[in-house]
């Protein structure tokens, strides 16, 4: 797994943290607007994420595929919330 990962050219997102924020993610449900992907993590391993934007608003999506396939989304967010939210899972210090 460590080759597998070390020949990725994706963002990895830190391992947790100790006192690591636990995020309230709620099921995805379809949208009528567009949404844009903007940004996401490599998705070699098990849960990746997207931070996402839709009608002037932000949220993180996450896809765990640990057993089967669970997608997830954070809250919608003013843009400088979700990027901050989104440092924060890549520093580890957000799940």
């Amino acid at each position: 797994m460590l080759e597998l990962i070390a020949a990725c050219v994706g963002i990895h997102p830190a391992a947790e943290q100790r006192e690591c924020e636990e995020i309230e993610w709620s099921e995805s449900q379809p949208r009528a607007a567009s949404v844009r992907v903007r940004r996401h993590t490599c998705d070699c391993q098990p849960v990746a994420y997207e931070l996402c934007q839709a009608g002037g608003l932000m949220f993180v999506r996450r896809y765990d595929r640990s057993d089967g396939v669970l997608i997830e989304e954070s809250e919608w967010l003013r843009p400088p919330a979700a990027e901050h939210l989104w440092t924060r899972i890549l520093l580890g210090q957000a799940r």
